[in-house]
Protein backbone atom coordinates (compact mmCIF):
# COMPACT_ATOMS: atom_id res chain seq x y z
CA UNK A 1 0.00 0.00 0.00
CA UNK A 2 1.18 3.54 -0.80
CA UNK A 3 1.53 5.46 2.44
CA UNK A 4 3.70 8.40 1.33
CA UNK A 5 2.25 11.78 2.26
CA UNK A 6 0.13 13.50 -0.33
CA UNK A 7 1.98 16.02 -2.51
CA UNK A 8 2.10 19.53 -1.15
CA UNK A 9 0.61 21.10 -4.27
CA UNK A 10 -2.80 22.70 -4.03
CA UNK A 11 -5.83 20.48 -4.56
CA UNK A 12 -6.85 20.79 -8.20
CA UNK A 13 -9.20 17.90 -9.01
CA UNK A 14 -12.88 18.82 -9.05
CA UNK A 15 -15.81 16.38 -8.84
CA UNK A 16 -19.20 17.78 -9.82
CA UNK A 17 -22.64 16.34 -9.04
CA UNK A 18 -25.61 17.65 -10.99
CA UNK A 19 -29.09 17.62 -9.42
CA UNK A 20 -31.29 14.54 -9.56
CA UNK A 21 -33.69 14.67 -12.48
CA UNK A 22 -31.49 16.88 -14.68
CA UNK A 23 -32.33 16.14 -18.30
CA UNK A 24 -29.70 15.02 -20.79
CA UNK A 25 -29.61 18.41 -22.51
CA UNK A 26 -29.06 20.11 -19.15
CA UNK A 27 -26.20 17.74 -18.36
CA UNK A 28 -24.62 18.45 -21.75
CA UNK A 29 -24.91 22.20 -21.06
CA UNK A 30 -23.02 21.72 -17.77
CA UNK A 31 -20.24 19.84 -19.59
CA UNK A 32 -19.99 22.63 -22.15
CA UNK A 33 -19.72 25.16 -19.31
CA UNK A 34 -16.91 23.14 -17.70
CA UNK A 35 -15.02 23.07 -21.00
CA UNK A 36 -14.78 26.88 -20.80
CA UNK A 37 -12.52 26.47 -17.76
CA UNK A 38 -10.49 23.38 -18.65
CA UNK A 39 -9.80 21.09 -21.57
CA UNK A 40 -9.52 18.16 -19.15
CA UNK A 41 -13.17 17.31 -18.49
CA UNK A 42 -14.26 13.72 -17.89
CA UNK A 43 -17.97 13.08 -18.33
CA UNK A 44 -19.41 10.59 -15.83
CA UNK A 45 -22.97 10.08 -17.14
CA UNK A 46 -25.69 10.49 -16.22
CA UNK A 47 -25.10 13.43 -13.85
CA UNK A 48 -21.45 13.76 -12.74
CA UNK A 49 -18.12 14.95 -14.09
CA UNK A 50 -14.45 15.33 -13.17
CA UNK A 51 -12.32 18.35 -14.05
CA UNK A 52 -8.57 18.94 -13.68
CA UNK A 53 -8.07 22.63 -12.85
CA UNK A 54 -4.32 22.79 -12.29
CA UNK A 55 -3.61 24.39 -15.66
CA UNK A 56 -6.70 26.60 -15.42
CA UNK A 57 -5.61 27.87 -12.00
CA UNK A 58 -2.27 28.95 -13.45
CA UNK A 59 -3.93 30.53 -16.47
CA UNK A 60 -6.54 32.48 -14.50
CA UNK A 61 -4.17 33.23 -11.64
CA UNK A 62 -6.53 32.05 -8.92
CA UNK A 63 -7.04 29.02 -6.68
CA UNK A 64 -8.97 25.94 -7.93
CA UNK A 65 -11.51 26.30 -5.12
CA UNK A 66 -12.21 29.86 -6.29
CA UNK A 67 -12.68 28.61 -9.84
CA UNK A 68 -15.08 25.98 -8.50
CA UNK A 69 -17.15 28.74 -6.88
CA UNK A 70 -17.23 30.61 -10.22
CA UNK A 71 -18.31 27.43 -12.05
CA UNK A 72 -21.17 26.95 -9.60
CA UNK A 73 -22.27 30.59 -9.90
CA UNK A 74 -22.21 30.53 -13.71
CA UNK A 75 -24.17 27.27 -13.83
CA UNK A 76 -26.77 28.74 -11.51
CA UNK A 77 -27.11 32.06 -13.37
CA UNK A 78 -26.69 30.87 -16.94
CA UNK A 79 -28.30 27.41 -16.81
CA UNK A 80 -30.52 27.57 -13.74
CA UNK A 81 -28.71 24.47 -12.43
CA UNK A 82 -27.14 24.33 -8.97
CA UNK A 83 -24.16 22.03 -8.52
CA UNK A 84 -22.53 20.21 -5.63
CA UNK A 85 -18.78 20.47 -6.10
CA UNK A 86 -15.89 18.81 -4.29
CA UNK A 87 -12.28 19.94 -4.69
CA UNK A 88 -9.41 17.73 -3.60
CA UNK A 89 -5.91 16.48 -4.41
CA UNK A 90 -7.20 13.14 -5.74
CA UNK A 91 -10.32 11.76 -7.41
CA UNK A 92 -11.35 9.91 -4.24
CA UNK A 93 -11.09 12.98 -2.01
CA UNK A 94 -12.86 15.25 -4.51
CA UNK A 95 -15.71 12.77 -5.09
CA UNK A 96 -16.13 12.14 -1.36
CA UNK A 97 -16.19 15.90 -0.78
CA UNK A 98 -18.83 16.55 -3.46
CA UNK A 99 -21.12 14.05 -1.73
CA UNK A 100 -20.72 16.06 1.52
CA UNK A 101 -21.24 19.46 -0.16
CA UNK A 102 -24.38 21.32 0.93
CA UNK A 103 -27.77 20.72 -0.70
CA UNK A 104 -29.00 21.87 -3.16
CA UNK A 105 -25.60 23.26 -4.14
CA UNK A 106 -22.27 24.30 -2.74
CA UNK A 107 -18.51 23.82 -2.83
CA UNK A 108 -16.45 21.80 -0.37
CA UNK A 109 -12.67 22.06 -0.84
CA UNK A 110 -10.19 19.78 0.93
CA UNK A 111 -6.50 20.67 0.78
CA UNK A 112 -3.83 17.95 0.96
CA UNK A 113 -3.10 18.78 4.60
CA UNK A 114 -6.80 18.50 5.51
CA UNK A 115 -7.32 15.04 4.04
CA UNK A 116 -6.80 12.96 7.24
CA UNK A 117 -9.05 15.23 9.29
CA UNK A 118 -11.74 15.25 6.61
CA UNK A 119 -11.81 11.52 5.82
CA UNK A 120 -11.09 10.11 9.28
CA UNK A 121 -14.45 10.75 11.03
CA UNK A 122 -16.58 9.73 8.05
CA UNK A 123 -18.44 6.41 8.06
CA UNK A 124 -16.74 3.95 5.72
CA UNK A 125 -19.73 3.96 3.35
CA UNK A 126 -19.12 7.69 2.73
CA UNK A 127 -15.71 6.93 1.19
CA UNK A 128 -16.03 7.13 -2.58
CA UNK A 129 -15.77 3.62 -4.00
CA UNK A 130 -16.83 1.81 -0.82
CA UNK A 131 -20.11 0.08 -1.55
CA UNK A 132 -22.74 -1.17 0.93
CA UNK A 133 -21.39 -4.75 0.90
CA UNK A 134 -17.86 -3.52 1.57
CA UNK A 135 -19.11 -1.35 4.44
CA UNK A 136 -21.06 -4.27 5.95
CA UNK A 137 -18.02 -6.56 5.77
CA UNK A 138 -15.78 -3.93 7.39
CA UNK A 139 -18.35 -3.23 10.13
CA UNK A 140 -18.34 -6.91 11.09
CA UNK A 141 -14.69 -6.41 12.05
CA UNK A 142 -15.33 -3.16 13.91
CA UNK A 143 -14.12 -0.87 11.13
CA UNK A 144 -16.92 1.68 11.07
CA UNK A 145 -15.05 4.85 10.09
CA UNK A 146 -12.60 5.78 7.37
CA UNK A 147 -10.06 6.59 10.08
CA UNK A 148 -10.37 3.09 11.53
CA UNK A 149 -9.97 1.64 8.04
CA UNK A 150 -6.84 3.75 7.47
CA UNK A 151 -5.36 2.60 10.78
CA UNK A 152 -6.00 -1.11 10.13
CA UNK A 153 -3.08 -3.20 8.82
CA UNK A 154 -3.34 -3.46 5.02
CA UNK A 155 -3.12 -7.26 5.19
CA UNK A 156 -6.18 -7.33 7.47
CA UNK A 157 -8.21 -5.19 5.06
CA UNK A 158 -7.19 -7.45 2.18
CA UNK A 159 -8.31 -10.54 4.10
CA UNK A 160 -11.70 -8.93 4.76
CA UNK A 161 -12.38 -7.55 1.28
CA UNK A 162 -10.09 -9.54 -0.98
CA UNK A 163 -6.69 -8.64 -2.36
CA UNK A 164 -7.35 -5.98 -5.01
CA UNK A 165 -10.39 -4.36 -3.38
CA UNK A 166 -8.69 -4.37 0.00
CA UNK A 167 -5.60 -2.65 -1.37
CA UNK A 168 -7.64 -0.02 -3.19
CA UNK A 169 -9.84 0.90 -0.24
CA UNK A 170 -6.94 0.86 2.21
CA UNK A 171 -5.13 3.34 -0.04
CA UNK A 172 -8.22 5.49 -0.54
CA UNK A 173 -8.81 5.67 3.20
CA UNK A 174 -5.53 7.63 3.25
CA UNK A 175 -6.70 9.77 0.32
CA UNK A 176 -4.26 8.04 -2.02
CA UNK A 177 -5.63 7.61 -5.54
CA UNK A 178 -3.27 7.81 -8.55
CA UNK A 179 -6.04 7.93 -11.16
CA UNK A 180 -5.80 10.98 -13.42
CA UNK A 181 -8.71 12.89 -14.87
CA UNK A 182 -9.06 11.54 -18.41
CA UNK A 183 -10.83 13.75 -20.98
CA UNK A 184 -14.01 11.95 -21.97
CA UNK A 185 -17.07 13.25 -23.74
CA UNK A 186 -20.55 11.82 -23.69
CA UNK A 187 -20.64 8.28 -25.08
CA UNK A 188 -20.81 8.10 -28.90
CA UNK A 189 -23.85 5.83 -28.71
CA UNK A 190 -27.17 5.63 -26.91
CA UNK A 191 -29.35 2.59 -26.31
CA UNK A 192 -32.78 1.65 -25.02
CA UNK A 193 -34.06 -1.79 -24.09
CA UNK A 194 -37.41 -3.56 -23.75
CA UNK A 195 -37.70 -6.87 -21.91
CA UNK A 196 -40.85 -8.91 -22.50
CA UNK A 197 -42.83 -10.63 -19.80
CA UNK A 198 -42.37 -14.15 -21.08
CA UNK A 199 -41.65 -14.86 -24.77
CA UNK A 200 -43.02 -13.22 -27.92
CA UNK A 201 -43.22 -14.06 -31.61
CA UNK A 202 -42.88 -11.34 -34.24
CA UNK A 203 -46.34 -9.78 -34.22
CA UNK A 204 -48.32 -6.70 -33.25
CA UNK A 205 -47.06 -6.60 -29.66
CA UNK A 206 -43.44 -6.97 -30.80
CA UNK A 207 -43.79 -4.16 -33.36
CA UNK A 208 -45.46 -1.98 -30.72
CA UNK A 209 -42.53 -2.60 -28.37
CA UNK A 210 -40.07 -1.68 -31.13
CA UNK A 211 -42.00 1.53 -31.87
CA UNK A 212 -41.89 2.36 -28.16
CA UNK A 213 -38.10 2.00 -28.26
CA UNK A 214 -37.94 4.30 -31.30
CA UNK A 215 -39.89 6.97 -29.39
CA UNK A 216 -37.66 6.66 -26.32
CA UNK A 217 -34.45 6.69 -28.35
CA UNK A 218 -35.51 9.69 -30.40
CA UNK A 219 -36.42 11.65 -27.28
CA UNK A 220 -33.08 10.74 -25.68
CA UNK A 221 -31.13 11.90 -28.73
CA UNK A 222 -33.06 15.16 -29.03
CA UNK A 223 -32.58 15.86 -25.31
CA UNK A 224 -28.84 15.31 -25.78
CA UNK A 225 -28.86 17.38 -28.98
CA UNK A 226 -27.33 14.46 -30.87
CA UNK A 227 -28.09 12.71 -34.14
CA UNK A 228 -27.49 9.10 -35.13
CA UNK A 229 -25.82 8.01 -38.34
CA UNK A 230 -26.73 4.34 -37.84
CA UNK A 231 -29.03 2.09 -35.83
CA UNK A 232 -28.29 -1.33 -34.39
CA UNK A 233 -31.13 -3.68 -33.50
CA UNK A 234 -30.41 -6.60 -31.19
CA UNK A 235 -32.90 -9.39 -30.60
CA UNK A 236 -32.51 -11.73 -27.63
CA UNK A 237 -34.16 -15.13 -27.89
CA UNK A 238 -35.22 -17.81 -25.45
CA UNK A 239 -32.27 -20.08 -24.79
CA UNK A 240 -29.76 -17.25 -24.64
CA UNK A 241 -29.10 -16.78 -28.35
CA UNK A 242 -29.15 -13.38 -30.04
CA UNK A 243 -29.19 -11.65 -33.42
CA UNK A 244 -27.91 -8.20 -34.34
CA UNK A 245 -28.22 -5.98 -37.41
CA UNK A 246 -26.84 -2.47 -38.08
CA UNK A 247 -28.39 -0.20 -40.72
CA UNK A 248 -27.06 3.17 -41.89
CA UNK A 249 -29.45 6.10 -41.97
CA UNK A 250 -29.64 8.18 -45.17
CA UNK A 251 -28.55 11.22 -43.15
CA UNK A 252 -27.85 11.90 -39.45
CA UNK A 253 -31.17 12.16 -37.62
CA UNK A 254 -32.91 12.08 -34.25
CA UNK A 255 -36.42 12.21 -35.74
CA UNK A 256 -38.80 9.35 -35.00
CA UNK A 257 -39.75 9.15 -38.70
CA UNK A 258 -36.19 8.26 -39.70
CA UNK A 259 -35.44 6.08 -36.67
CA UNK A 260 -38.65 4.10 -37.16
CA UNK A 261 -37.84 3.44 -40.82
CA UNK A 262 -34.34 2.22 -39.92
CA UNK A 263 -35.56 0.09 -37.02
CA UNK A 264 -38.27 -1.57 -39.14
CA UNK A 265 -35.73 -2.27 -41.90
CA UNK A 266 -33.52 -4.04 -39.38
CA UNK A 267 -36.45 -6.00 -37.94
CA UNK A 268 -37.58 -7.09 -41.42
CA UNK A 269 -34.04 -8.29 -42.14
CA UNK A 270 -34.25 -10.65 -39.16
CA UNK A 271 -36.77 -12.78 -41.08
CA UNK A 272 -38.38 -14.00 -37.88
CA UNK A 273 -40.65 -16.99 -38.16
CA UNK A 274 -40.95 -18.99 -34.96
CA UNK A 275 -38.17 -17.32 -32.96
CA UNK A 276 -39.33 -16.53 -29.44
CA UNK A 277 -38.12 -13.11 -28.33
CA UNK A 278 -37.29 -12.23 -24.75
CA UNK A 279 -35.87 -8.71 -25.25
CA UNK A 280 -35.17 -6.02 -27.85
CA UNK A 281 -32.30 -3.51 -27.73
CA UNK A 282 -32.14 -0.51 -30.05
CA UNK A 283 -28.86 1.45 -30.25
CA UNK A 284 -28.07 4.74 -31.96
CA UNK A 285 -24.53 4.59 -33.33
CA UNK A 286 -21.93 7.09 -34.61
CA UNK A 287 -23.56 10.02 -32.85
CA UNK A 288 -22.91 13.59 -33.94
CA UNK A 289 -23.67 16.85 -32.19
CA UNK A 290 -26.85 18.24 -33.70
CA UNK A 291 -25.36 21.71 -34.13
CA UNK A 292 -22.59 20.24 -36.32
CA UNK A 293 -24.96 18.64 -38.83
CA UNK A 294 -27.06 20.17 -41.58
CA UNK A 295 -30.72 19.23 -41.96
CA UNK A 296 -32.09 18.78 -45.46
CA UNK A 297 -34.99 21.04 -46.38
CA UNK A 298 -38.11 18.91 -46.69
CA UNK A 299 -40.52 19.42 -49.59
CA UNK A 300 -42.98 16.93 -48.09
CA UNK A 301 -45.81 18.74 -46.26
CA UNK A 302 -46.81 15.54 -44.46
CA UNK A 303 -43.29 15.09 -43.07
CA UNK A 304 -43.17 18.74 -42.02
CA UNK A 305 -46.42 18.24 -40.14
CA UNK A 306 -45.06 15.14 -38.39
CA UNK A 307 -41.90 17.00 -37.33
CA UNK A 308 -43.98 19.87 -35.91
CA UNK A 309 -46.09 17.32 -34.04
CA UNK A 310 -42.91 15.68 -32.73
CA UNK A 311 -41.66 19.01 -31.35
CA UNK A 312 -45.05 19.63 -29.71
CA UNK A 313 -44.99 16.16 -28.12
CA UNK A 314 -41.48 16.80 -26.80
CA UNK A 315 -42.72 19.94 -25.08
CA UNK A 316 -45.64 18.02 -23.58
CA UNK A 317 -43.34 15.25 -22.32
CA UNK A 318 -40.96 17.76 -20.73
CA UNK A 319 -43.89 19.33 -18.92
CA UNK A 320 -46.03 16.31 -18.01
CA UNK A 321 -43.60 13.37 -18.09
CA UNK A 322 -42.13 10.99 -20.69
CA UNK A 323 -45.27 8.84 -20.99
CA UNK A 324 -47.73 11.73 -21.31
CA UNK A 325 -48.12 11.35 -25.07
CA UNK A 326 -47.01 9.03 -27.86
CA UNK A 327 -48.18 6.62 -30.57
CA UNK A 328 -51.37 4.83 -29.53
CA UNK A 329 -49.92 1.37 -30.19
CA UNK A 330 -47.20 1.91 -27.55
CA UNK A 331 -49.75 2.24 -24.74
CA UNK A 332 -51.32 -0.82 -23.07
CA UNK A 333 -54.91 -1.48 -24.00
CA UNK A 334 -57.57 -0.78 -21.39
CA UNK A 335 -59.12 -3.96 -20.07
Amino acid sequence: MTTEPLPAHRASIVHIRCPEGLRADGYRAVLELLSEFSSVVQALPPRAALVELRGAARYFGTAPERLAEIVRLRALVRLGTDLRIGVGPTVTVAATASARAPHPGGVLAVSPGQVPGFLGPLPVEALHGCGPRHATALAEYGLHTVGALAAAPPATVQRILGGRTGRLLADRAHGVDPRPVVPRRLPPRASVRHRFDGQRLDGASTRAALLGLVVRLGRLLRDRRQKAQALTLRLDFAGGTGWEKTVRLPEPSAHEDDLRTGAYRAMDAAGLQRGRLTAIVLRAEDLLAAEHTAEQISLDPARDARLRAEAAMDRARHRFGPTAIGPATTFPRAS
